[in-house]
């Protein structure tokens, strides 16, 4: 029985169907990265740092303010789950719902991922992408979505009722806790809502459901970013490969995920103003 099926149809329905649909955040207001001065940026770079992610597992990294971070396919497709926070406030972190709002269900070059309430400041910007050629495909699916949580062990349980404890969440939260020095416990609190990097997703067209397909993804993609502010971030390599059969177990074919971090001369940034957190006085009257 579909759920549509036990409710009576009214003689309007056709009517309220056809109200006109309205974006729900105008973003013309909305502050934009400069990309003309970023581009200028990218052309001065020098990589001072870089960090593997082993397959099944997750690493930290920081970048400071000012500088870029690539995330790299370099041995086989591999989707990531990326999270992030203000490296010196873990209270404000990546607020993928408000990114989706603002932008997008999957982001790209020139979109910005934004932080929690009360901050809701950009703490990154998307500057390149190698798989910004791929659209929307016919299934209407796209890439780097922030529609997805992340695989976790507690729908595993739900779903499978079984235990696995390579899981996005659980791979981010160890790493977490390992950067961070604080029991699982605690740490598991700050992990949140992730970027799909390179997860190849959408939704069906007859039951709206989250889907995903095989990941595009191949050695020598990468997606960069701009650091905002300074960031701590952390990437898990998802269990479940480039996901075109499924996630939260041994079966797939997983391979490590490169994290770089890039340094700009300093002068190619002389007129960039880092954003402040929102001005709101959190009054609420």
């Amino acid at each position: 029985m579909s759920k549509q099926s036990i409710v009576p149809v009214p003689a309007d329905a056709d009517e309220r169907r056809s109200a006109p649909p309205v974006v729900v955040y105008p973003v013309e207001t909305l502050p934009s990265a400069d990309l003309t001065l970023l581009e200028a940026a990218r052309q001065t770079l020098t990589k001072v740092s870089e960090v593997i992610v082993p397959p099944r597992e997750a690493s930290s990294f920081q970048v400071p303010q000012g500088h870029f971070f690539r995330i790299l396919s370099i041995d086989g497709p591999q989707v990531g789950d990326l999270n992030l926070w203000n490296a010196a406030d873990l209270s404000e972190r990546f607020f993928s719902g408000k990114t989706r709002a603002l932008h997008a269900t999957h982001v790209g070059v020139g979109d910005r991922l934004w932080s929690t309430l009360p901050y809701l400041r950009p703490m990154a910007t998307i500057t390149y992408d190698s798989l910004g050629w791929y659209g929307w495909d016919d299934d209407g699916a796209g890439i780097h979505d922030v529609i997805g949580t992340r695989c976790d062990p507690y729908t595993n349980r739900l779903l499978k009722g079984s235990d696995y404890h390579h899981c996005c969440h659980s791979n981010l939260t160890r790493a977490l806790a390992a950067e961070t020095g604080m029991p699982l416990e605690e740490a598991e609190m700050h992990v949140h809502d992730v970027l799909n990097v390179f997860m190849c997703t959408g939704f069906t067209r007859d039951t709206h459901q989250y889907f995903m397909k095989a990941s595009p993804v191949r050695p020598g993609d990468f997606i960069e970013f701009f650091a905002e502010i300074d960031l701590l971030g952390v990437l898990s390599a998802c269990p479940g490969g480039d996901c075109g059969t499924g996630h939260s177990s041994d079966v797939a074919a997983c391979y490590p995920l490169k994290v770089e971090i890039w340094k700009p001369d300093p002068a190619a940034l002389a007129n960039w103003t880092p954003p402040e957190p929102n001005p709101y006085p959190r009054t609420h009257r």
